[in-house]
């Protein structure tokens, strides 16, 4: 029940930005993240990451932050580049985010208490969706650098890049699960999208569950469960999804609306 509860109010609160909230202007938003006044509705918001009260989102092309009553919307970002994936570092203190500027898309990371912005990656190809490991010591990512999109792991400094997966077709969206010991990832073939997790290493791949749309795989805390959002066919709705790892037990999670990228919230005592 606790565990419910806990994910019923991070998707509370990315659906009241999503259908009622509002964010300034870029002309109104403070030049270093500072507190911001609402000036307007906000659409379309994307990629949430939750943490210690503090949601991470994409929006127009910023990473912004907001409390998890909706209250002080932040933009930690305003440049002509476009970043979006945001994620928290497990302590809070950074964000992971992917960057795109003159065609290439590389990953970064934010100090939050100096909105300092450090470069990780640099490569011809797209980096982007980067997930830390929950020791930080290293980040999981998905790149077409090796001609298609594949999944990496690197250290959290940028250093010792591995390529993981293999398989056919494109991987994407992965996260490194709260317990260390799998990532969640969305992989395409022919037409067909899945779910799948596999061991930090490549090892131990499969599938969970596919269809014509599937994809955003975030982790409950305890780390055995899989939210993620399913579009049965084109025009169709978009709804909320959870699974086990056994790719058993598929649910779906009531929402007032259409619904995607999921966030957990960690649980309440």
């Amino acid at each position: 029940m606790v565990r419910r509860l806990s994910f019923a109010v991070a998707l509370a609160v990315v659906f009241v930005w999503a259908l009622g909230g509002s964010v300034p202007n870029a002309a109104q938003a403070p030049a270093q993240g500072g507190a911001a006044q609402a000036a307007g509705p906000i659409k379309l918001a994307r990629h949430p990451d939750y943490h210690a009260g503090k949601i991470a989102f994409s929006y127009l092309g910023d990473i912004w932050v907001v409390n998890e009553d909706g209250s002080r919307p932040e933009r930690l970002t305003i440049n002509t580049a476009r970043e979006t994936t945001p994620r928290f570092s497990p302590d809070g203190r950074r964000v992971v985010m992917s960057l795109a500027s003159s065609g290439n898309t590389e990953i970064y990371t934010m100090d939050l208490s100096t909105r300092r912005t450090s470069r990780l990656t640099n490569s011809p190809g797209i980096d982007t969706s980067p997930s830390f490991s929950p020791d930080a010591t290293r980040i999981v990512f998905n790149s077409d650098r090796g001609g298609s999109q594949q999944l990496y792991v690197m250290g959290a400094d940028g250093g010792g890049v591995t390529r993981i997966s293999f398989g056919d077709g494109r991987y994407g969206t992965p996260v490194w699960s709260p317990r260390g010991d799998l990532i969640a990832f969305t992989r395409m073939v022919g037409g067909t999208f899945y779910i799948g997790v596999m061991r930090p290493d490549g090892s131990g791949e499969r599938m969970l569950t596919n269809g014509f749309l599937v994809e955003g795989p975030t982790w409950s805390p305890n780390g055995r469960v899989i939210s993620f959002f399913r579009q049965d066919g084109g025009g169709a709705a978009t709804r909320l999804y959870t699974i086990d790892l056994t790719g058993r037990n598929e649910r779906l999670v009531e929402t007032p609306q259409d619904g995607s990228d999921p966030a957990w919230s960690p649980l309440i005592p």
